[in-house]
């Protein structure tokens, strides 16, 4: 058990979701971390941006170029009062507000090799080959991380040089692996099987484990890690168990990480013999031809002494040239590398590489701030070593359609960049469109921030709507780079509104703080959608995501989407009559928020999340629903002591329980956590036992108690075992609290207390168990001692009800629902959640990371220029899926949208019958005639919602009442419906005759 120590200087509230990422000692090494970061265009702040919100311990920026216009379309900390001013001075205010915790400093003058010895890591951006070369073999000669980072155009370039023996201490992200064990039997090797809800897909064959907990084959318990083996049937492979005594009960098996060694090429070789990051051979080979298109623009700027100009068609051919004239790149062993150099990709670079892009700087500057973390925090593998990116299919597929040189000159404006790219024309459409993005969180943030670089809603009817009903917390703050600590407690929809036009006066931003859902569809209408042109979700449940994405199909508006879980993140975009529309990975929207059994949860815990419902629900009853109770019905305790029955249960186990009388000192709270132990941890076992007896057999043969039930074992309390004392001194706290009494922190105070103190004894029959395992109601003696001690309870001030709160450290919620559920855990044989653990599931806690969010940012607003630049083929547009922390990236074409069928119609799920309701409207007769007539379909049954407004098997006298009623007249004597102002479809669903089950026929929009 981990009892948090609140004297530690990190601050967990604020670091909080990334500490579910990181881990602690990963997070103290970035913590005393110091990086120099050189290059602060749009690409170096993204990198700043992200570890300073990450918690660095300093960083230092370097760039003493003086800002210009270019650089405004994709540097987020610079405006047009920064022109001509140093980069780095510009920007240093501004980075340094995002945390207060990071000193965030500015070198001035040259790069020295006196200063790189005083870092860990350096970092280059938009930087020249001949400075990478003499600050990478420097710093790789010393042992000093080394990156280098840079985007031309639509192509990106990151290169990794952590030295020649790199140690990483954690590769892999996550807890280590924690099972349960069945069974392990005697043999040479043994087996082990592990219980039925364990997934032994999760080890791989030479993972070291250790053993805990074992009854019986106790040899293995605190034993010296060993190999496994995974099975075919699931089972391990453990050693030679053959002299071990037998195995009876319990158990379980860890994984055990093992530090891996990491060993990089400097520079100067690298350049030659690349090893790039890539998931296939065809990408592989594209990218070792993007390695030679950044040695030919660097061998260009270096002849010309400037980069390509836009789209000049001359400067590209010979870009080509010097990539033709380059010396061939070669393998591990020397082997010339095969596959001819690609001319026409490297000519789309060389075309397109002048501009500064916002979205390719987030991508880029988050992978590069994430390989910073690894180096300093030693968790995770680093990029081996060359990382490649490029969005090039953001460019339209038809030559005639690229922008011209003229189209991409400069204009003197801060969208230079991206106006160098695509052209003044796709800046124009850019600034007319008008988007709703749903989440102002972190990847709201992001995109909001993406939005106002990328020039959208800047002019006539354009501008951003953001909705978010959230408001600000202190634990926001270290992903959501648009808040400050004066925001907290603020709306995040307004507060990001102002932000956003910080970043672009021109920003038409609109916030709204109602959130997007059924019961605000007056708000979020046809009128409000009639003026959209696409939606941005930014939203953390698949429950949201699925109801958002419903309305963009109703209303045929392209979705771009985008979420995260810690290093892992996904973009996708949803084109209407181009892509399929969104789904909800299965089962997700029923089970986000589903409970699990009571039976389970209370009697037969088989995993960790039971046992922790069962202690939150302890928590519940003992400390709110109980004081509620007393309070609420003090003026009529009679009736209420008469009641008896499910509602008494929390009830009882405060007022019962050992004491007989309301507690009037500390010692009273501590002999009734000490009680309620007893009677949940030992006495209560003991008694589900004699209901349900360890050998019990079911009629059919089976054993009662075979997986996943788990036979549970009562505890002994032992005052001296850390998470006995843990759960008495939280619960006696709560208690005390609960009753307005003082408490006490004193653990060894309390220790020698309990020491003491006698073991409460409780009745044979315990009430509480009774009722939960048979009858619910209480017998005559039960119900006077009730009547009795709430008598005694109504004496006093009111009690008071505790609501549980994660984020408080101090106030021993957590700590109590920690240690009952570690003791319920023990109960069960179950391996338990540490505190960290505890507060992440409990809180249903998404663990999340700045630089997450940046990278899938940066993906959407990329698939944005494709939407804006439509009509796209489908084969243009691409989902991504990306996992940091294994230096994993997939982009891919989205599926096409399934044709269903019946009969000669044929529809998408974008498709929609139309029906107009005509004036004077239509009855339901003439709509029945219409859909027959029109499009061959016998109605067999129309519904509005789950309301039935009509079935053709309903006898002859009920049509003759319905089918002359006009249709919105029969909507609203159905179901009470009434048109909001400004709406123009009701819509409707139908079943026809002939069809199969599992046709589902398109919409019916009756048009009003």
């Amino acid at each position: 058990m981990d009892v948090l120590d609140t004297s530690k200087s990190l601050d967990e509230e604020l670091y909080s979701r990334q500490l579910y990422v990181l881990g602690l000692p990963a997070m103290e090494r970035l913590r005393e971390a110091k990086v120099l970061l050189s290059g602060l265009q749009g690409l170096g702040v993204e990198v700043a941006k992200n570890l300073v919100l990450m918690g660095v311990g300093s960083l230092t920026l370097h760039d003493p170029h003086p800002t210009c216009w270019s650089d405004l379309a994709a540097q987020c900390f610079l405006s047009e009062e920064d022109l001509a001013r140093s980069r780095a001075e510009a920007s240093q205010k501004r980075v340094a507000k995002l945390n207060s915790d990071v000193q965030v400093c500015v070198h001035t003058g040259p790069v020295t090799e006196h200063l790189l010895l005083k870092f860990q890591v350096v970092v280059l951006t938009a930087s020249n080959l001949e400075e990478q070369l003499k600050v990478g073999n420097f710093c790789h000669k010393h042992g000093v991380c080394f990156l280098v980072a840079d985007t031309r155009g639509l192509v990106g370039q990151l290169f990794c040089d952590f030295g020649a023996h790199f140690i990483v201490q954690d590769p892999t992200e996550g807890e280590p692996l924690t099972a349960a064990i069945l069974h392990i039997s005697q043999g040479s090797p043994g087996i082990l099987t592990l219980r039925k809800e364990a997934d032994a897909r999760h080890f791989h064959d030479g993972d070291l484990v250790t053993f805990s907990g074992i009854e019986g084959m106790v040899e293995l318990n605190g034993s010296a890690a060993q190999p496994i083996r995974v099975r075919e049937d699931g089972t391990l492979e453990i050693g030679d168990t053959t002299t071990f005594s037998c195995y009876l009960r319990g158990g379980t098996v860890t994984e055990v990480r093992r530090p891996k060694a990491v060993s990089h090429e400097p520079l100067d070789a690298a350049l030659y013999q690349p090893r790039v990051v890539a998931q296939s051979p065809r990408e592989v080979h594209r990218a070792h031809c993007l390695h030679q298109a950044f040695r030919a623009l660097h061998k260009f700027q270096h002849l010309r002494g400037r980069p390509p100009q836009p789209w000049d068609p001359e400067d590209a051919e010979m870009v080509v040239g010097l990539a033709r004239a380059l010396e061939p790149l070669r393998g591990a062993e020397g082997e010339p590398l095969p596959g001819p150099l690609d001319e026409a990709l490297i000519r789309t670079v060389a075309l397109s590489s002048a501009g500064g892009l916002s979205p390719m700087a987030t991508m880029l500057g988050a992978v590069a701030a994430q390989e910073v973390l690894k180096a300093v925090s030693r968790k995770f593998m680093p990029l081996d070593q060359w990382l490649y990116f490029d969005a090039l299919d953001c460019l339209p597929e038809d030559g005639k359609l690229l922008p011209s040189p003229e189209d991409c000159a400069p204009r003197g404006c801060r969208y230079d960049g991206q106006i160098a790219v695509f052209g003044a024309g796709f800046q124009e459409r850019l600034s007319h469109q008008h988007y709703l993005l749903v989440g102002a969180g972190a990847i709201g943030c992001e995109l909001l921030k993406g939005f106002a670089l990328v020039g959208l809603g800047t002019r006539g009817s354009g501008g951003v709507t953001v909705a978010d009903m959230d408001h600000i917390e202190r634990s926001n703050l270290s992903r959501q780079f648009l808040f400050r600590p004066q925001d907290i407690g603020r709306p995040k929809a307004e507060v990001a509104a102002e932000a956003a036009r910080r970043l672009n006066s021109d920003l038409r931003v609109i916030p709204l703080t109602s959130p997007l859902d059924p019961t605000t569809e007056h708000i979020y209408g046809d009128k409000f959608f009639s003026r959209v042109d696409g939606v941005a979700a930014a939203l953390d449940s698949f429950q949201a995501r699925h109801y958002v994405a419903t309305r963009c199909t109703h209303y045929l508006k392209p979705l771009l989407e985008a979420g995260t879980q810690g290093t892992r993140g996904s973009a996708s975009v949803f084109m209407p009559h181009v892509t399929e529309n969104y789904r909800a990975p299965a089962g997700t929207t029923e089970s986000e928020d589903g409970p699990y059994a009571v039976c389970t949860v209370r009697h037969f815990p088989s995993t960790v999340e039971h046992t922790l419902q069962w202690a939150r629900d302890e928590f519940e009853g003992l400390f709110r629903l109980s004081a509620e109770t007393i309070n609420c019905h003090q003026q009529a305790l009679t009736s209420l002591a008469d009641r008896g029955g499910p509602q008494l249960r929390p009830l009882l186990h405060v007022v019962l329980g050992v004491l007989r009388q309301r507690p009037q000192t500390w010692q009273d709270c501590v002999l009734w956590a000490l009680g309620h132990w007893q009677r949940c941890f030992c006495s209560g076992i003991m008694q589900l036992l004699r209901q349900h007896p360890p050998d019990k057999v079911l009629k059919d043969g089976t054993r009662f108690w075979s997986s996943p039930k788990q036979c549970p074992q009562p505890l002994d309390f032992d005052p001296g075992q850390d998470t006995h004392l843990l759960y008495v001194l939280a619960a006696a706290n709560l208690y005390a609290r609960m009753h307005g009494l003082p408490g006490s922190q004193d653990q060894r105070a309390l220790r020698e207390m309990l020491e003491t103190l006698p073991l409460p004894e409780l009745p044979h029959r315990d009430p509480i168990f009774s009722s939960d395992l048979a009858s619910t109601e209480l017998d005559p003696e039960q119900v006077q001692r009730l009547r009795a001690a709430l008598q005694d309870w109504s004496v006093g001030s009111p009690l008071e009800p505790l609501e549980f709160e994660k984020g408080d450290d101090s106030n021993f919620h957590v700590d109590f629902v920690t240690a009952a559920a570690s003791l319920r855990a023990q109960n069960y044989g179950i391996p338990p959640a540490n505190r960290t653990q505890s507060k992440r599931i409990l809180g249903q806690i998404i663990p999340a990371i700045a630089t997450t969010t940046a990278a899938v940012a940066g993906l959407v607003v990329l698939e944005l220029f494709k939407v804006v630049g439509r009509p796209r083929p489908r084969t243009a547009f691409r989902h991504s899926y990306l996992h940091l922390a294994e230096n994993y990236c997939s982009r891919y074409v989205p599926c096409a949208p399934a044709i269903q069928t019946f009969r000669h119609l044929t529809w998408t799920c974008w498709d929609r019958l139309k029906v107009p309701a005509m004036q004077p409207e239509r009855t339901l007769g003439s709509l029945l005639a219409h859909l027959q007539e029109q499009h061959g379909l016998r109605v067999a049954m129309l519904l509005h919602g789950p309301a039935l407004l009509y079935s053709a098997g309903w006898p002859p006298g009920k049509h003759a009442q319905l089918l002359p009623l006009r249709v919105t007249e029969l909507v609203q004597r159905v179901t009470g419906w009434t048109p909001e102002p400004g709406q123009q479809v009701l819509v409707l669903e139908l079943s026809c005759e002939g069809e199969d089950d599992d046709t589902a026929f398109p919409p019916l929009h009756y048009e009003l």
